[in-house]
């Protein structure tokens, strides 16, 4: 498949709520996501990322929302603070990369928060919050922190490349809301080869896309 047809295909799965692979590159982590947009979050598909990725399950978004709810990023909040968190140096990544990482929230309704059932309802709740147009005194009545689902700012894809801004990227193609959730595929040890992944899409059908497909078409 040529790679503008991979690329359209994989903005239709977008919209219509199915789960992506996204490659992020040999040159940077080598390592794949899994992901779909927020507003299609159910109990199944975060039982699928926890059992058929295994990373990390987090919730992307951009820079507007972030602004408009006042998240920070977390390594702001380390350098910022006046206490022993000081000391800790939040450095960049192996790849050269600042972290995208925000703060990790729960809803109001959950129990203990990291359910299928309770991280689902966090990032649907979020995702509805951003599409009511509601800001920061409502996103401060409805969630608190810490919680079980980690925020991610995405910088731009002219800024970073990483699979925060990927799947970011995906979401603004498909005219949808930036809030992308998304997991990585590991497997023994180590994330999982960019081989097993392809071979894990071909079974499941679900779309593979590599980062030089989606920022190369800007």
């Amino acid at each position: 498949m040529a790679l503008k047809d991979c690329l359209q295909e994989v903005i239709r799965g977008i919209r219509k709520g199915k789960l992506i692979a996204i490659y992020d590159g040999d040159e940077r982590e080598g390592e794949a996501d899994l992901v779909f947009h927020a507003s299609f979050a159910t109990p199944k598909k975060i039982e699928i990322l926890r059992r058929a990725a295994g990373g990390l399950i987090c919730l992307a978004v951009d820079r507007e929302i972030a602004e408009r709810f006042s998240l920070p990023f977390f390594s702001d909040l380390v350098s910022d603070s006046g206490n022993a968190l000081k000391v800790i140096l939040c450095k960049k990544t192996a790849y050269g990369d600042k972290p995208a990482f925000s703060i990790p929230i729960n809803h109001n309704e959950v129990y203990t928060g990291i359910t299928d059932n309770d991280r689902s309802l966090t990032i649907k709740k979020f995702s509805e919050l951003v599409e009511s147009g509601e800001g920061k005194q409502d996103f401060c009545n409805n969630f608190y922190t810490p919680g079980h689902v980690f925020l991610l700012i995405g910088r731009g894809i002219e800024h970073r490349r990483g699979h925060t801004e990927l799947s970011l990227e995906l979401a603004r193609r498909a005219g949808m809301s930036g809030t992308m959730v998304l997991c990585e595929m590991l497997g023994k040890g180590k994330a999982l080869s960019k081989q097993k992944v392809k071979e894990y899409c071909k079974k499941n059908r679900i779309n593979f896309i590599e980062g030089r497909e989606i920022y190369g078409r800007q």
